[in-house]
């Protein structure tokens, strides 16, 4: 496994975190580098509103690449939980969304120990950013990442995940979302499929057994929906029903009113 963590590195990397490691790139984004003690770090792109109502650890799928630069510029930004970053933040929640070290590629890394560990850091970080409820988002190979930080999560430091076109069958990645060990999810969970999504290996008939999965969440809520404009080369594409291209407003709209049921009402 080629993957540039340890689980001690990643417990440790927000202790070495400083005000020098943060660049203000746009009034509502920052980036943020987590400095490892092997040298090597993660760009975080971390975007908020004036007064968060929660974050949102996103988890983006493909490789997991964003070609994140110092200032703010992102290579790959056509995931859909990258593409939507300002509309969260319209609703009032804050975005942070990691970058991989040195263009890792995360298939069939993300169900690991480590990689739970590295999601843990970053919930760690988003606490530290706000005292806001967090949660975790993924998307396709994502879902996977956010699955296992969910299922690893300390007691009291996530209010819940959301997973949005979950790999649910082998492919080239070699993992699933049931291989993150989602009997030991103990937060809420929402499971998101659009019933349009043609990718082979997440299909939207196989959500109710993801569901059915998180045995000991303690709320677990699937939510259909349909439709998407497909513009890209393959089923499984950003850019697709997969992705939820053209459908984006309706489909965080019903995110939002599910995690409006998770966190305190505002005074």
């Amino acid at each position: 496994m080629n993957l540039k963590y340890c689980i001690l590195c990643a417990a440790s990397a927000l202790a070495i975190i400083s005000p020098a490691t943060a660049q203000q790139t746009t009034p509502n984004e920052l980036v943020i580098n987590l400095n490892l003690p092997d040298g090597t770090h993660q760009r975080v792109l971390y975007a908020t509103p004036s007064h968060p109502q929660a974050t949102l650890v996103m988890l983006p799928g493909g490789a997991g690449e964003l070609g994140l630069r110092r200032d703010g510029d992102i290579r790959h930004d056509d995931n859909f939980v990258v593409r939507t970053r300002s509309l969260w933040v319209a609703r009032d929640y804050a975005v942070l969304i990691p970058d991989t070290i040195d263009h890792e590629n995360l298939r069939g890394l993300r169900s690991s120990a480590d990689y739970a560990a590295i999601v843990a850091a970053l919930v760690q970080l988003a606490r530290t950013k706000a005292a806001v409820p967090v949660f975790l988002l993924g998307t396709s190979q994502g879902s996977i990442a956010a699955m296992n930080g969910a299922a690893h999560a300390r007691p009291n430091t996530i209010a819940g995940v959301i997973l949005t076109e979950s790999v649910s069958r082998l492919g080239h990645s070699g993992e699933t979302v049931f291989d993150a060990d989602p009997q030991d999810v103990r937060v809420p969970a929402l499971v998101v499929a659009n019933d349009d999504d043609q990718c082979d290996v997440a299909p939207p008939q196989d959500a109710p057994r993801i569901a059915a999965a998180m045995s000991h969440s303690p709320d677990v809520r699937l939510i259909h929906v349909s439709g998407g404009i497909d513009k890209s080369a393959r089923a499984c594409g950003s850019l697709s029903p997969h992705g939820y291209y053209g459908v984006e407003p309706q489909v965080i709209g019903a995110i939002s009113a599910w995690i409006g049921t998770h966190i305190p009402a505002r005074p």
